[in-house]
């Protein structure tokens, strides 16, 4: 008999949960203003808000902190990090941040000017407003297939080739670069595919573009190729990431997903001379280059991280058990994204609430819901995330209204996945009483969905 699948790691810290009342939770919930974010993380009994900086470190990412180097300038703690990049990605200078969106402000003060073009895989919220913030537009080029979540094409997170040429076509003079996602987490933390990787390098090549991945979760991508791409199903992982970052000539990374950090982030470059444009503006935001705002017990555990994120039974063993609760809900004809992604479950709120208008905001009153329901917290990928036109101010609608079931890496247990399907379910089965979605009451000018204050509609 085959011996059944097992977590490859076994728990060594344990921290209390908290249970609590439906009458708690409506309070809570209404004081917050109907957003999630604003909740304290005391009010919830399992927080899938997202899996950033959520997960827990390993015995040996602690035993790094504990010799981390905090000198100003010049600390070993940097150096460890740089090695640890090159070895396992292959950029020769990188800058430190103290996170994802940092990189991006620093990198894009160089990159990005007004009435530029940025085409990509559906840009990720922070990507998307460091652009517009400087008065540039982006050009959504994923597949067509992405938008269909009963469409179960291995790699949603490609990008279609011919809407890319057109954009480059009608405006080669105002792209500087050509940003892709890994994993593509605005379509459901899909992947992009090796093949697709290298046809986006060969068209940037034909019209002298730069090529940027946005790589916080590069190595569920690479696990991806690993299992669903048939030339790479006996490569190694680190094979495989050396591979698609050969792709790419610049990296953003939030270190706080596949490096399994609780905070830090980088930038990695190929070329000298934008390496030192990128640092002047790392010493202005950020801080000296051999820290960029990282403490050196931080540069430690990124280091550790990054070979921890990159093994194949950790990998298996993390994108497992989101599958265990992609599979439940789906036992239960819960709609979601299909494929089942790396990091997240993905529901269809279009489907789930198919009565409730759009303007009603599906996707965030299913979160209400669902935490109303179990004080499970999840997020809205949807038209909150979307923002407003930055010219006409409308609210813009995307094709895809998601409630993102992020999952922290090694936090969980699957009995944890089994209520939250199973709170998703009750909800659900009462899918027709929800007859009432929400309404904007205040929110900021840019990147509102962590601030957004909400009403009943």
């Amino acid at each position: 008999m085959e011996l059944p699948f097992a977590e490859s790691f076994r728990i060594k810290m344990v921290e209390t949960i908290r249970k609590s009342t439906l009458e708690e939770r409506q309070k809570w919930i209404k004081d917050a203003k109907y957003n999630l974010f604003q909740l304290k993380s005391d009010h919830v009994f399992i927080d899938l808000l997202t899996d950033s900086g959520t997960g827990a470190m390993s015995d040996k990412q602690w035993s790094a902190m504990m010799l981390g180097d905090e000198s100003y300038a010049g600390a070993s703690s940097y150096y460890k990090m740089k090695e640890a990049i090159f070895d396992i990605t292959g950029f020769d200078y990188f800058l430190p941040t103290h996170q994802g969106r940092a990189a991006e402000n620093v990198l894009f003060s160089v990159l990005v000017k007004e009435g530029d073009v940025v085409p990509g895989n559906s840009h990720f919220d922070t990507t998307k407003g460091h652009i517009e913030y400087r008065k540039a537009s982006t050009v959504d080029c994923t597949i067509d297939e992405a938008f269909d979540t009963t469409c179960n094409h291995p790699f949603k997170g490609n990008v279609d080739p011919e809407k890319l040429e057109d954009v480059l076509k009608k405006s080669a003079n105002k792209i500087t670069f050509i940003i892709i996602t890994l994993t593509n987490n605005s379509a459901g933390g899909q992947p992009v595919s090796m093949e697709n990787l290298r046809l986006v390098r060969q068209i940037a090549d034909r019209y002298g573009k730069i090529v940027v991945y946005d790589s916080a979760r590069f190595a569920e991508n690479a696990y991806f190729i690993k299992t669903r791409e048939e030339k790479y199903k006996t490569v190694p992982i680190r094979s495989i990431v050396r591979e698609m970052f050969s792709y790419a000539d610049i990296m953003t990374m939030s270190s706080k997903k596949d490096a399994l950090v609780n905070i830090g982030g980088f930038i990695g470059m190929k070329d000298e001379n934008l390496f030192r444009q990128c640092s002047v503006f790392n010493i202005m935001f950020e801080g000296y280059i051999t820290y960029g705002g990282l403490a050196g017990r931080d540069m430690n555990a990124i280091a550790q991280g990054l070979y921890e994120g990159t093994d194949f039974e950790y990998l298996n063993t993390r994108i497992k058990q989101v599958e265990y609760l992609g599979n439940r809900l789906m036992e239960f004809g819960i709609p979601i994204q299909q494929p089942i992604g790396g990091h997240a479950v993905f529901v269809d709120a279009k489907r789930f609430l198919s009565d409730l208008k759009k303007e009603e905001f599906q996707a965030q009153t299913l979160a209400v819901q669902l935490y109303l329901e179990s004080g499970v917290r999840g997020v809205e990928i949807g038209a909150l995330l979307a923002d407003r036109d930055p010219i006409t101010r409308e609210n813009r609608f995307p094709k895809l209204e998601l409630l993102r079931l992020a999952i922290p890496r090694r936090v969980y247990t699957n009995n944890h996945m089994d209520v939250v399907a199973v709170a998703l379910k009750n909800v659900f089965e009462r899918r027709k009483e929800v007859t009432k979605g929400l309404k904007i009451i205040s929110e900021a000018p840019i990147m509102r969905h962590f601030t957004v204050e909400l009403d009943l509609a």
